[in-house]
């Protein structure tokens, strides 16, 4: 969609193969996320975000789940064409991932600097020694790797603990997750995601369970830490207040499509899709006086039985019968601005109808 893309998703179909039925997670999704940009997806619980993300690390737990169709480009080539082997080189090289809950994400039984180690091992070289060498590594195997070559990489995860301004790295390293606080153990995922230095970062609910605090200082990390290293950012979250503060781009997603993707300030101050337009409402604003937010009727579809045609016509005050027939691609509307609506004159019309009667 323009100039050359880092990372490029094109109609991607994900699946999971249930009991109850075919849950079809993803509908033709398609994104294009650049180099050394922050972009942000959004959108409710379930609507697929971070299967959009697991899919692109190649980490749908199959069965039951499985991409049945598109096409995943990064660095212009197709990663659903590699092997297992070859994902493995990228993964946490090229592109790393953090969690939404880093207990559950981090090895419960071996310390925060030995699972940076390994990391560290894996994707460089520390004096000739490669982790080909020594196939199917795990850290049970560590005493076959040179005391010289661990200490080398050991060093080089304290300076990773240390780059994400934990205090005392040497001591944090050689402690387990369980003796960490929440925001320190995010840090740490952080500092792990980043020690290879990938291109592509992707941060899954960074800041879910931590307090207000913790959580604006993760992001200033993030922030500060992409301007140092150039590393490219796809926010996953459903906190339109950190997409705001945070995001170049968004994408807004809904039961499994892309519904609206634009510049932050477009998608935010003109959005052209009812969805959007309805998340937005729903925020409470200090620059306006409201007795009640804006609220979308009815409920999120579920993927085995989804609706026909467009999945949020059931919800759609300007739905028409075309909207029940087919889904309405996304296409652009104006400069870098896509919306999958067939409506979205009549919402562009009826917004500004709406700001002039305030007036």
């Amino acid at each position: 969609m323009g100039k050359e893309a880092l990372l490029s998703i094109r109609n991607l179909k994900t699946y999971f193969f249930t009991y109850e039925g075919i849950v079809k997670a993803l509908e033709n999704v398609n994104l294009d996320i650049y180099a050394r940009e922050t972009f942000g997806l959004i959108g409710e619980t379930g609507c697929g975000k971070s299967v959009t993300a697991l899919s692109v690390m190649r980490l749908i737990p199959e069965p039951p789940g499985k991409i049945v169709n598109g096409e995943i480009w990064f660095k212009g080539e197709d990663l659903l064409k590699k092997s297992e082997e070859e994902m493995q080189k990228i993964r946490g090289n090229e592109i790393s991932m953090i969690f939404q809950e880093p207990m559950t994400a981090l090895n419960p039984v071996y310390t925060i600097g030995d699972q940076i180690v390994e990391v560290l091992l894996l994707h460089k070289k520390f004096s000739g020694f490669s982790m080909n060498n020594l196939p199917g590594y795990n850290f049970l195997k560590r005493r076959r790797i040179k005391k010289e070559i661990y200490k080398e990489a050991f060093k080089e995860a304290v300076e990773a603990l240390r780059m994400v301004q934990i205090s005392d790295p040497e001591k944090v390293a050689k402690q387990y997750p369980h003796e960490l606080s929440g925001g320190m153990r995010q840090r740490a995922m952080i500092a792990m995601m980043l020690a290879c230095d990938p291109s592509l970062l992707i941060a899954d609910e960074p800041t879910t369970a931590l307090d207000v605090t913790v959580q604006a200082q993760i992001l200033e990390l993030m922030k500060d830490l992409q301007k140092r290293k150039g590393t490219a950012i796809w926010l996953i979250t459903h906190n339109l207040g950190v997409v705001a503060e945070m995001c170049d781009r968004v994408g807004v997603m809904y039961a499994g499509y892309i519904v609206e993707m634009g510049t932050t300030e477009k998608i935010f101050d003109n959005p052209d899709h009812p969805y959007t337009r309805g998340l937005m409402g729903a925020i409470p604003k200090i620059t306006e006086e409201k007795e009640r937010l804006e609220i979308i009727p009815g409920t999120v579809p579920n993927l085995i039985y989804p609706p026909p045609g467009c999945r949020f016509h059931p919800r759609c005050k300007y739905a028409t019968d075309k909207c029940k027939e087919s889904p309405p691609p996304l296409v652009e509307v104006e400069k870098d601005h896509f919306v999958a609506c067939y409506r979205y004159e009549e919402v562009k019309h009826s917004a500004i109808i709406k700001k002039e009667r305030k007036i």
